[in-house]
């Protein structure tokens, strides 16, 4: 029995000998890192380091780097920024934006940033909301708990003159094994400040995504504003502009998205056979469409950039899955590690009753998943629905019918503590698109009928005397929604305003709204009611080998992973860890997507061509980790992480330390292109200061 724990430990906590893990700041492994890399971190770098750090409501991160709210990112996190900012006169994606003074910093129409404060255990108060429920009751029954105690976390700040006012999300760690509640900052007042030219930012394109080396000046500046003035932000993150060593420690600290390396086999297959081959279907199918349509004009390509980014690297991304839930290496370690778990549960009398037959719980519920997984995407998910102004009609339909229950027999979504963030993006001033939301939502009304079939109640009620094309046309030419004074206005009016609404997508979505509903309850009842408590309760299995020692799947919150500036062999080769400047000069070809501004080739004498431009490091991020900070053993910025090499992508399901690699882009890179090429030097200097 022995010999069976310690490889369950081995399996489980693998991070103990590898760079392996994406930690919460209050389980960080500090004796791993100071037996590894003899680093001492201590509890004050780690209360520096998180108040530096910023989530960004576009599925980034970011971090303070001066006194006066001043951000650093990627610049494809600011992308939708510099999108809602551009206009046929001026393309602020393509052409870059530097505001040259404070006045000239302009709100970004729907960004949020929030900065983690605390957070609280709420784990015995969930266990016992749901002691002895059925699935389905337990499912429901936690969810009204988890918005009461948002909700009263919230009220309970109001009062806090210590923090002020904070906004409070619930947290699932360690797949229900744990709940918390994190007490946000949040900052809705977000300025555009710099971004470079969109062709050096993502020099290489869709060809270099997801590969090294590289050279890529992927960040952006934003500022973060309170009551009209740059918000005072003494936690910052000061620079060092030689940047980290080979084989030096580093840090990256950030919101990694999603992983699934506690996923159970049948959760796997689940999305090796039915989810994944369903989105690469469907979204390779779109991107060519998109293509398509952006060849057609200078107003058309300006368009699509931002979402054409999007697909490419969802795409890149879910090949990536797919080669690694082919690989059948992949599948013998997760048996080998299911297996081991079970059998050692099966041995403990203990641990036996309170398991039970997780394992074949979550099996039934994905089977079940798998019988409705089209109709449930296409219509509660709305795949078959893909237009900005279908989703201000949800929203609408939805979130005044929800605001009119109590906040605990809300949606989950529609909760209040979600509410500042949904009105947030419902009013902002963001720009629609009509020729491009015909483009993608006809084609997601096509793809609906396609896969549901034209006999399907839904497909019937909706295609029986239209065309994809013709009902997308009507929608889009009739309604009123691109104007956010007639959201507002019916936001602001409730259930009654938007009852009497004729807005042909308010009418759509009302339509919908029943059967999207019960899809969504069956989804609930029968799927993920059956899933959340399996997963909890292999979750008390994993807690009783090795308690919290082993990390907990990302889910986008506040993360810690440690690793070293390092190459890797590829195909018997070496790739060393940095590149340098001179090389991106001989890789330009003068067209996209190798394409330098001409502002850079006339910079090209100021520069030197030794600097370092980007590098790669040991360090385990995925998706959400773009804009984390690279941060040295005494707490300053060594760099900026942007991407993944391709054998990250497989760091969704495990990791591998030999391949794996964070690709950042170097301090001094930066400050260089600010000084000698964009004359940025207010900019600079505010960054450098006191470096």
């Amino acid at each position: 029995m022995k010999q069976l724990v310690v490889a369950v430990l081995t399996l489980y906590a693998g991070s103990t000998c590898a760079d392996e893990g994406m930690w919460t700041f209050d389980h960080f492994p500090k004796a791993a890192v100071r037996q590894k890399y003899g680093v001492d971190i201590a509890d004050p770098w780690l209360r520096h380091v998180q108040r530096s750090i910023t989530r960004h409501e576009t599925g980034c991160t970011g971090s303070f780097i001066s006194g006066e709210g001043l951000v650093l990112t990627n610049h494809h996190c600011v992308m939708q920024c510099l999108s809602g900012l551009s206009s046929p006169q001026q393309d602020y994606v393509d052409k870059g934006y530097h505001a040259r003074a404070r006045s000239d910093e302009r709100k970004c129409p729907a960004e949020i940033l929030s900065v983690l404060i605390d957070q609280e255990n709420i784990t015995d108060k969930i266990n016992a909301a749901t002691r002895g429920l059925p699935d389905a009751k337990a499912n429901a029954s936690r969810k009204q708990e988890l918005s009461r105690l948002e909700a009263a976390c919230t009220a309970a700040s109001l009062k806090d003159r210590r923090t002020g006012p904070l906004a409070c999300e619930s947290v699932t760690l360690y797949q229900g094994g744990q709940y918390f509640l994190y007490k946000y900052k949040r900052y809705t007042d977000v300025r555009m400040v710099f971004a470079p030219h969109n062709s050096i930012a993502a020099f290489g394109g869709d060809p270099d995504n997801f590969n090294f080396p590289r050279w890529c000046l992927d960040f952006g500046l934003l500022r973060a504003y309170e009551n009209g003035k740059p918000a005072r932000t003494p936690e910052h993150l000061r620079w060092r502009l030689e940047g980290p060593a080979v084989d030096e420690p580093v840090f990256v600290a950030g919101h990694p998205g999603s992983t699934n390396r506690l996923f159970t086999l049948a959760q796997l297959k689940f999305q090796r056979d039915t989810m994944v081959p369903s989105y690469l279907i469907r979204n390779t199918e779109l991107r060519g469409r998109l293509i398509q349509w952006g060849k057609t004009g200078t107003e058309p390509h300006r368009i699509i950039q931002d979402a054409l980014l999007g697909y490419e690297n969802s795409l890149k991304v879910y090949r990536g899955f797919q080669r690694a839930l082919l690989d059948d290496a992949l599948f013998e370690q997760k048996t080998k590690q299911e297996l081991e778990l079970r059998s050692r549960v099966l041995a403990d009398p203990q641990l036996n009753p309170a398991v039970g037959n997780a394992w074949e719980d979550i099996e039934r519920a994905e089977s079940r998943y798998r019988q409705m997984y089209d109709r449930y995407l296409f219509i509660e998910n709305a795949a078959g629905f893909n237009s900005k102004l279908f989703s201000y009609a949800r929203q609408l339909v939805r979130g005044t019918a929800e605001r009119a229950k109590p906040n605990e027999q809300r949606l989950r979504e529609y909760a209040e503590s979600n509410l500042p963030k949904i009105s947030g993006g419902l009013l902002a001033s963001t720009p629609v698109y009509p020729d491009f939301e015909q483009v993608t939502l006809s084609f997601s009304l096509d793809k609906m009928r396609e896969i549901l079939g034209p006999d399907d109640p839904m497909i019937r009620s909706l295609l029986s005397s239209e065309s994809p094309d013709s009902l997308a046309t009507a929608l889009i030419r009739d309604s009123k929604l691109a104007d956010p004074a007639v959201r507002k206005a019916l936001w602001e009016g409730g259930e009654p305003a938007v009852a009497a609404s004729n807005d042909p997508f308010i009418k759509l979505a009302r339509q919908i709204d029943p059967e999207a509903r019960a899809l969504r309850k069956v989804y609930e009842d029968e799927v993920q009611a059956g899933i959340n408590s399996g997963q909890e309760k292999i979750a008390k299995a994993r807690f009783a080998i090795l308690g919290t020692d082993a990390y907990p799947d990302a889910t986008f919150t506040l993360r810690l992973s440690y690793g070293t500036v390092k190459g890797w062999q590829e195909n018997g080769e070496e790739v060393a860890p940095f590149t340098r400047l001179s090389r991106l000069y001989e890789r330009t070809t003068g067209k996209d997507p190798f394409r330098l501004p001409q502002e850079w080739l006339d910079a090209r004498s100021k520069l030197d061509p030794n600097l370092p431009f980007n590098y790669v490091t040991t360090n385990d991020i995925t998706g959400g980790n773009s804009g984390s900070p690279l941060v040295d053993a005494q707490g300053r910025l060594v760099g900026l992480a942007f991407d993944g090499n391709m054998h990250s992508i497989a760091g969704s399901y495990w990791y591998d330390e030999r391949m794996n690699r964070t690709v950042a882009v170097h301090p001094a890179m930066m400050i260089g292109a600010l000084r000698s090429v964009y004359g940025a030097t207010s900019i600079a200097d505010e960054i450098t200061d006191g470096t």
